[in-house]
This record gives structure tokens, C-alpha cells and sequence, in this order.
């Protein structure tokens, strides 16, 4: 009997979700567990790749038939048994390998590194015949795509003749970080005798001695350094003299060093007790039940959330809390961290690698008991889960772009069974899906219809802008919007501002040949950015200075057209030239802690208007906001995607709900050239029950989600006719499998056809049970490894948040 080990192997061209068996090395033998990665041979070259155990057993094999595992990259499980099963369910559900899906589970410096060396194997061979052909200094990072073709050529013969061979090698880049701890070696009977023998002017030493004397619990070096504002010279002469031992200590890096004021749980009024009760019992008796919190903005939703992660933790169990990306603001991991202090642990894209890999640590260790972050921290390595919590559910942010297309909500639920725990998804606005499971009765519906302060929702404006430009107004300020921005700055309070665009303007265009100027590598105009003086591409981050003539037609008519944060900026300070303007887009939040610190200045009120994109529409919560401004309303409802009136009515509705939160009554301004859109009028009273209605009877018509599934599959290649040709071979393998009622659009070139020199064509399938579909996907994946090799990627999205 030998023992054998199962692995998923990380080969990027040649992936599979069947694991392959492995001989365990005598001296690993029993100490091999699930969830290590392990370094193995693969393939005819038996080149050293990264590989996951899945599996361990016992089997009655001939050994020379096994290739054995060549070492251990971790000395304890870096995955545990339910996020190894859980990896295997996500890869059949997205259409993607399990390697992805258990990559996708860890922090980013855990993802190996692989590099090449070259070595001599034959000793008749000179090391100075080698460097003939590659200098010495180039064989321990062996790049061969970077040589000549004589150089490849000359290296082949010699590996041919096995004077040679390219050694793989594995790396793993998680460090933990190191810092030293210092432990007096002196006590007060030795500090006279010390400090006798120093000389007057030894001032550091005569503090450092002083110090330890007194000193009986370890110190951190950086902590002593800063106390007695002494360098490193000086503490490692006391270190010489024997006045102190420095060892290396492992030490977090804490993303949030600050300390929190701790809170302590609010009272409740009647619907958030009801609620609670609600969610509490399903932690209680163990039961992995889905609620759907729908309160109004201002409602309470986070105390009920927080006061159920408390009874889950006094049961002696964990939470996970996820909020989206764009509105992970400082305010809601303030919240949390403030209610349970150090059993806090945050995981989201603004933290460093090193905080992530340290936070996630934490988690696996259980010094963390609730998790708060974006959508990956749905995978963090938490265990005995009470309860898991989605704020924001109808966010699109919680929809991975990118293999594995995962969304959240739906992993959640996964854990939710796995844990029998219930999982409670919030929202004003809850997606259409959600809502519609709890109308049949699938999740359990709880209600916050009032703001918990009493006070009544904002007023809503709308202003047509049709008419505004005809009265000779502003194109991006209506007058009664300028007047109401004026009254908030007479009295001191604070304005929030939103447009759903970033950058100077839209895009240029020349007004006596209408040339319009695009990028280069995608179809789509290039964005006027005036900070950098440049044209800027979004998607593939192209640049090029701004033309001051017509390519087309060497006209000097170039226009700006359409507006952005930055040009809306500029204005507002020429119509109020004593206001103090905060900007918060992309650009202005690029730098780690951007976003926590524009939030801090307008919260201490060192702003008088926030102006910004849609990462200002939710979850940011100031006394002293009374006005609410949306510059254009209409920015998502020109979009060709069948969820674009959903988002319009969520993102006003959550904009609208930032003003008035406390003591003083709020007022919102929403600027529209669609003033009619049933999606601005409701948002206009928070309507979402009629929006609801009107919606899902427009989705039952044109046959989309929530009453079909969607399947999308896209082919992506630098030829259009190489992709347009594999979407055709791909719906022809198709067809056989799809019943009559299956809805097929396509294919079609995406609605932006080339991003970053690569032409998109799609298929979707609209369809309502295909028991075939998923067996039929699940072979062209396999298959498309072969085509990968082509240059042609074929991408596989169930569900998808849209077909833009």
C-alpha cells in the first residue's frame, strides 16, 4: 500500500478539473493534508508547477508508474475542506477550472511565481562555451521568448543533447513581516554601575540604559526608536554591551492603526425588533434561511446588522459582512470595527498586499471573528459561520468581470447551507431578482418602511433640462440647483454632488467634419483629461496629447462636448468662487487612504460641497448634508442594456437618500432631459413598489431576467473575422442541445466591438430550463483550450449583470 495524493494542477495552457495522483514521498507520508499546495513534475518535461491536494489515499499502485511530489509549499493547509468543495462547485457553476476558482480563494502574494534556470548537466561541458552563446548573468531569470533565434536555436541543440536543461522553479512570495523585539537585560542595581562608566555625553546611551532599567516587558524595536527618539546605531550598541537581546518577532501590518471609539448597540424601534427577532432565531436553530432586508435610506438596516453579527458572536460563532466595493467607505468598517473593536478583520482592494495577506492570517487563525469587505471576502478562510451579511445586494460591483465570473450572492448562499446560517441580503433597492424570490416565497421578506429618526424622505426636484437650456441657463447647472448649492453656502451646511462621469469632458469632436477622436485599440472616444493634458482611453488606458487641429479635416474647430468631474469642478468654482470643493472619482482616489481622507475633510467639514461619480451615491452618512444634486440623470438610461432602468432608479433612490439623515431636512435635485422616464419619477417619491411592478412587467416581455436565465459566450481575437468564426462554431455545437424554447441572440459583435486591440463577438442564450446547456458549455470549455493557443479567448458567463 503507498500513499497517494490527488492534485489540481495550476498549468495555465493545458487546465482541467480532473486532479492527478500523485505518490507521497516516504518522508511526507502522513504529513500531506488537504488544502497544501505542493510542487510536482508535469508533462514530458516533468517542469515543476503549483498544484493544490485535494485528496489523500491509500492505493495498491506500481510506484514507477506514479511521478512523486517534488516538495511542500505550505507546512499547514492553506485552504480548508469546505473551501476545497466549495471551489469545486464554483467551477462548474461559473463554466471555469477549479485551479482558477482555488487561486481566486487566496491572498494575491500567495499566487506562485514561476521562473527558469539554466544549468549545465553535462560536466564535459564548459561553463565558457555556455556564456559564449548566453552570458552567465542571464541563466538564473532564463527568458527564452527574449533571445534571437540563433541564441534559441544554439540552446535547443545543446538541451537536444542533454548538455543542458531549463530547471523550473517555484516560488512562493507570501512573507510574513519581521520586526525586532527587545528585552532588557538590566535591572535598577546595575544602572548606576552602567551609567558611571558612560561618558557625560553619551546622552542616547544614558536614556537607553535608563529606559531598560525600568523596562521589564519586551518592547518593539520601532516603538523604542520613536519613545526615546534614538536610531538603530544606538540600540545595537546596547545590544554589544549585553544591556538588551533583540529577536525577530512576526508583526501584522494594520490597515486601520487608529483606534475606534467603541459603541454600543442603539435601541431599536418596532420594524428593526421584528427584523432582528427574525434573523436571530435562524441563527438560533441553525437554519440556512435567506432574508431580503428592504428598508428605506435612513432606516437602520446597518444596527440590525450589527446587532445580529453581536447575537452570533455570543453564540460562539462567526459573521461575514460584505458591502460593495465603490462604498467600502472608512464610515462602515469605522461602524463595525467600533462595535467589535479587534475581532474585526477587512479585506477589500484598498489594502496593500502585505495588509491582505496579514488580515487574511488573522481570519485563518481565528484571531478575527467577522470578516467585513468587498466581493472576494466572501471566500475568506473563516469557519463556523453564524451569519453572513450583503449590504447594497442589488450592487453590480458584486459580480466578478473575470474568471471565475462569480457572483457573490450566490457563493453566499453556498456557505449559507454549508453552515446552516442564515444569510440576510439589504437594500433600498433590492435587484429584481431578490425581490422576486421573496414575492415566491423563496427568501423571507423584512420590511423597514421608515427612517428611524421620524423624519420624512428629502423633497425631490426634477428639473427638465430642455427647458433650462432654453432659458439661456448652464448646460450642467439648472438655476433652481445654483440657488439651492447658494442657500447651503449662506447657511453653512453641506452639498453632495453627483455625475456619472470622470475627467474633464466626454469626448472632442470637430465641428466642420464631425470627426470624433478615438482610441486606437478599442472602440471608444478618447476622454479629455485637463489635470494631465491629455486624451485618455478608460478601458485600455491609452494617452495622447490633445489636438489643437482636425486629423481628419486639419480644421481647427475642436469642441469639448459632454462633461466630466474635473470640467464640472472648475465651473462650480467660478459661479462660487469662496467654496471649498472636494472632488472624489477615480483619478482623485487613486492613492492608498485617498478615499478614507476626502471623506474625513468634508466630514469635519473642511468642504462645503462633495462632488463626485457614483462611489458618493451610497453609504456615506453626514449630519450636515441637507442638499443632494444629480447633475445628469440620464447618463445609464443611454445605455444598450435591459437592466439600464434598474440602475437609473437604484442610484437616484440611493443618491437621494444621503441628504437630511439627521436633525435637519434634506432637498435633492435631479437635472434629466427624460423628466417623463418612469425610473426618474419613482425614484423621485422612493417608489420601489411600483417600480417593481412596472419593471418586471417590461423584463416579461421581452423575455429577461428574473422570468429567463442568460447565458453569455464571447470569442475574442486581434482578426474580427477569427472571433466572428468561432461564435459561429460554437452556436453550431450548440444547437443539438438546446430545446425549442431557447431564445438565441447572436452572434453579433459586442456594442463596443474592439477594446485593446482585440475584436469581441457574442451569443446569449435567453432560456428557462435547459437540462442539456450545462454538459454542452462545460465540453466547449474544455475545448477552448486548443483555441487559446491560436490567440483566440472564449469567455463563459452565466447569468451575467450585462451584455454590454
Amino acid at each position: 500500500m503507498v500513499q497517494i495524493a490527488k492534485v489540481i494542477v495550476d498549468v495555465p495552457t493545458m487546465q482541467t478539473n480532473s486532479a492527478y495522483s500523485y505518490l507521497i514521498p516516504t518522508p511526507l507520508e502522513n504529513e500531506l493534508k488537504i488544502g497544501m499546495r505542493v510542487v510536482v513534475p508535469f508533462g514530458n518535461g516533468n517542469r515543476k508547477v503549483q498544484g493544490f491536494v485535494v485528496a489523500v489515499e491509500m492505493q495498491v499502485a506500481p510506484i514507477q508508474q506514479l511521478k512523486e511530489i517534488d516538495s511542500l509549499m505550505d507546512l499547514e493547509p492553506v485552504l480548508n475542506q469546505e473551501l476545497i468543495q466549495l471551489s469545486k462547485w464554483l467551477a462548474s457553476s461559473t463554466f471555469s477550472f477549479q485551479i482558477t476558482c482555488l487561486l481566486t480563494m487566496l491572498p494575491n502574494v500567495m499566487r506562485a511565481k514561476y521562473s527558469k534556470q539554466l544549468k549545465i548537466v553535462d560536466k564535459n561541458y564548459q561553463r565558457q562555451d555556455l556564456a559564449k552563446i548566453l552570458p552567465e548573468s542571464a541563466w538564473s531569470t532564463f527568458e527564452p521568448d527574449q533571445l534571437s533565434k540563433e541564441q534559441q536555436s544554439e540552446l535547443s541543440k545543446l538541451r537536444e543533447q542533454n548538455k543542458i536543461e531549463i530547471v523550473y522553479q517555484v516560488k512562493n512570495q507570501a512573507q510574513a513581516r519581521q520586526i525586532f523585539q527587545i528585552t532588557s537585560q538590566i535591572d535598577a542595581e546595575e544602572e548606576t554601575e552602567i551609567l558611571n562608566s558612560l561618558r557625560k555625553n553619551a546622552t542616547k546611551l544614558r536614556e537607553l540604559v535608563h529606559f531598560l532599567a525600568e523596562q521589564k516587558d519586551p518592547i518593539n524595536q520601532p516603538v523604542l526608536e520613536k519613545k526615546l527618539s534614538v536610531t538603530v546605531g544606538t540600540i545595537k550598541i546596547g545590544e554589544a554591551k549585553g544591556w538588551l537581546k533583540r529577536k525577530k518577532v512576526e508583526q501584522y501590518r494594520d490597515p486601520y492603526k487608529e483606534k475606534q471609539v467603541q459603541t454600543k448597540p442603539l435601541h431599536l424601534n418596532g420594524e428593526q425588533q421584528t427584523a432582528l427577532t427574525s434573523i436571530t432565531t435562524s441563527i438560533k436553530n441553525r437554519l440556512a434561511q435567506t432574508f431580503l432586508l428592504e428598508g428605506v435610506t435612513g432606516s437602520g438596516k446597518t444596527e440590525v446588522y450589527l446587532q445580529a453579527i453581536a447575537y452570533a458572536l455570543a453564540q460562539g460563532k462567526t459573521a461575514i459582512m460584505l458591502v460593495p466595493e465603490i462604498a467600502l467607505t472608512p464610515q462602515m468598517v469605522t461602524r463595525v470595527k467600533g462595535r467589535f473593536g479587534k475581532q474585526v478583520a477587512v479585506l477589500h482592494s484598498g489594502l496593500s498586499d502585505g495588509e491582505k495577506f496579514d488580515e487574511w492570517r488573522r481570519i485563518k487563525r481565528h484571531e478575527a471573528q467577522v470578516v467585513v469587505g468587498a466581493r472576494s471576502a466572501i471566500f475568506a478562510p473563516i469557519e463556523n459561520v453564524g451569519v453572513i451579511i450583503i449590504d447594497e445586494e442589488h450592487e453590480t460591483s458584486y459580480k466578478q468581470d473575470d474568471t471565475p465570473r462569480y457572483h457573490a450572492r450566490d457563493v453566499a448562499k453556498w456557505r449559507s447551507k454549508f453552515y446552516n446560517c442564515p444569510l440576510v441580503l439589504g437594500s433600498a433597492t433590492p435587484s429584481l431578482e431578490s425581490r422576486a424570490r421573496s414575492e415566491r416565497h423563496v427568501y423571507q421578506l423584512l420590511k423597514l418602511p421608515d427612517r428611524i429618526n421620524g423624519h420624512p424622505l428629502p423633497k425631490v426636484k426634477i428639473i427638465d433640462m430642455r427647458e433650462e437650456l432654453q432659458s439661456g441657463a448652464d448646460q450642467n447647472f439648472s438655476t433652481p440647483l445654483l440657488t439651492a448649492i447658494n442657500q447651503r453656502l449662506q447657511t453653512k451646511q453641506q452639498s453632495i454632488l453627483m455625475l456619472n462621469r470622470r475627467g474633464y469632458s466626454s469626448f472632442i469632436m470637430c465641428r466642420d467634419c464631425g470627426f470624433v477622436l478615438k482610441c486606437p485599440n478599442c472602440d471608444i472616444s478618447l476622454t479629455l483629461h485637463m489635470d494631465s493634458h491629455s486624451m485618455k482611453c478608460h478601458y485600455c488606458g491609452h494617452e495622447e496629447p490633445i489636438p489643437q487641429i482636425c486629423p481628419n479635416c486639419h480644421s481647427r474647430k475642436i469642441r469639448y462636448y459632454g462633461t466630466g468631474t474635473e470640467k464640472v469642478q472648475q465651473e462650480l468654482q467660478t459661479q462660487f468662487p469662496n467654496a471649498r470643493i472636494l472632488r472624489m472619482d477615480v483619478d482623485t482616489t487613486r492613492r492608498k487612504g485617498a478615499h478614507e481622507r476626502i471623506l474625513r475633510q468634508f466630514g469635519n467639514h473642511q468642504a462645503d460641497i462633495l462632488l463626485g461619480t457614483q462611489m458618493i451615491a451610497k453609504g456615506l452618512d453626514f449630519p450636515d448634508v441637507t442638499l443632494v444634486g444629480v447633475l445628469n440623470a440620464d447618463t445609464a438610461l443611454e445605455l444598450p442594456d435591459f437592466r439600464a432602468s434598474e440602475r437609473t432608479f437604484q442610484l437616484l433612490t440611493q443618491v437621494s437618500g444621503r441628504a437630511g439623515r439627521a436633525e435637519k431636512l434634506g432637498e435633492v435635485v435631479i437635472q434629466t432631459f427624460n423628466p417623463d422616464h418612469y425610473a426618474i419619477q419613482l425614484a423621485k417619491t422612493q417608489n420601489y413598489e411600483n417600480f417593481f411592478r412596472k419593471e418586471m412587467y417590461i423584463r416579461h416581455q421581452g423575455k429577461y431576467p428574473p422570468y429567463y436565465f442568460t447565458l453569455q459566450i464571447t470569442a475574442a481575437h486581434k482578426e474580427e473575422k477569427m472571433a466572428a468564426a468561432k461564435m459561429y462554431e460554437v452556436l453550431n455545437e450548440l444547437r443539438p442541445y438546446l430545446s425549442g424554447t431557447a431564445i438565441v441572440l447572436g452572434p453579433t459583435p459586442k456594442p463596443i466591438a474592439r477594446i485593446k486591440d482585440k475584436y469581441y463577438y457574442q451569443i446569449v442564450i435567453k432560456y428557462k430550463n435547459e437540462p442539456k446547456l450545462h454538459a454542452a458549455v462545460t465540453k466547449i470549455l474544455q475545448e477552448s483550450q486548443s483555441d487559446y493557443r491560436k490567440g483566440v479567448q472564449l469567455a463563459i458567463d452565466a447569468q451575467p449583470q450585462s451584455f454590454m
